[in-house]
């Protein structure tokens, strides 16, 4: 008989548990069918909210710094934002909606007690908008220190960008992308400075299909989700070879299961009857921004660039997020596609 060692006091034990969604979605051809979601998340028992690895540094502050924020009027977008204005940073949030980006807006600065929280129009699936937002953005500020490229879509139905690209990868990453490299010049003039990139557990199962990258042949709304997702920690792994010396560091991560807008493409009647997994099993937004803000600020890991963090702290991302030749490949595809190779 084997002995099982004794919890201690205050120890939670870790089960994995499988949670099957069964959802209808309808592709833009107007075809209808099921689609079966399988989410594998640790849980803790007893019974509480999820809140993962946490921020500790309470002293860092961010005065005089410059932050630019995608996707900051919801999610751990937003609260990352609250906690940047409240370290003394001027905040320029990029989101889509004006109007929600404005109620957001009114928000963080009630929260975070600053009145340097700005508002500028930026949709990841338009080129056009991006270079329109960097163009504002630049006759604004002459600095910028953190750069969060945070905004995403996730399993959404089969949608083209602005300019073609399938939804995911023209605007988690080709979107992303883009935005980056027009801001490399002013994050060089002001380093030491970072660029931290939300990307997802979900890059585990996620593929570079480099013979249907736009998912023209083939779609599956969590395939393109993935891939994009892998897309992200490619992307900074090899910016950060291409940004040795300058000063400027990247950060990829995995923000933790988040209750987020995210989910809003399941159905509604699914979103529902799910909440009350969501709440056992998936971090709060506040929760969820706690590695974002480490990647942003945490002085220890000033030195690092290229790497993937989880829960606050160093995770080795799967084997095909290090191929160093797909990243090179996708590297030059994307600055083909997004006009940046002219």
């Amino acid at each position: 008989m084997t002995n099982q060692p004794e919890q201690q006091p205050g120890q939670l034990k870790q089960q994995a548990i499988a949670i099957t969604i069964r959802d209808t979605c309808t592709t833009s051809e107007g075809v209808t069918g099921e689609r079966k979601v399988k989410l594998i998340v640790n849980r803790s028992s007893p019974v509480s909210p999820v809140s993962g690895g946490q921020f500790k540094n309470k002293d860092i502050r961010l005065d005089a710094k410059v932050v630019i924020i995608t996707g900051a009027n919801a999610g751990i977008g937003k609260e990352a934002a609250i906690e940047c204005a409240k370290r003394g940073a001027r905040v320029y949030m990029g989101c889509r909606d004006p109007a929600r980006m404005e109620k957001a807006r009114q928000e963080i600065l009630d929260k975070s007690g600053s009145q340097n929280v700005f508002g500028l129009e930026l949709d990841l699936a338009s080129f056009e908008s991006i270079r329109s937002f960097v163009k504002t953005f630049l006759s604004m500020e002459r600095r910028l220190h953190v750069l969060i490229n945070n905004a995403g879509v996730m399993a959404c139905p089969k949608e083209y960008t602005k300019e073609g690209f399938e939804m995911h990868f023209g605007t988690n990453h080709l979107g992303h992308f883009l935005l980056t490299n027009l801001l490399l010049d002013v994050l060089k003039r002001s380093a030491p400075s970072r660029i931290v990139t939300v990307s997802s557990l979900g890059h585990k199962w996620g593929r570079i299909n480099k013979d249907d990258i736009n998912a023209e042949k083939d779609y599956g709304e969590w395939d393109a989700y993935t891939q994009s997702k892998l897309c992200n920690i490619l992307f900074s792994r090899h910016l950060a070879k291409r940004l040795s010396g300058t000063g400027v560091n990247t950060y990829a991560l995995h923000p933790g299961a988040i209750n987020t807008e995210l989910m809003r493409h399941l159905n509604p009647c699914i979103r529902t009857m799910a909440k009350p997994v969501f709440w056992v099993f998936f971090k709060t937004p506040k929760s969820g921004a706690q590695t974002t803000l480490y990647c942003a600020m945490e002085p220890t890991i000033a030195s690092q660039t290229g790497l993937y963090y989880s829960d606050c702290k160093l995770k080795e991302p799967e084997p095909h997020a290090k191929d160093d030749s797909t990243a090179e490949w996708l590297w030059n595809l994307s600055e083909r596609l997004t006009g940046l190779s002219h």
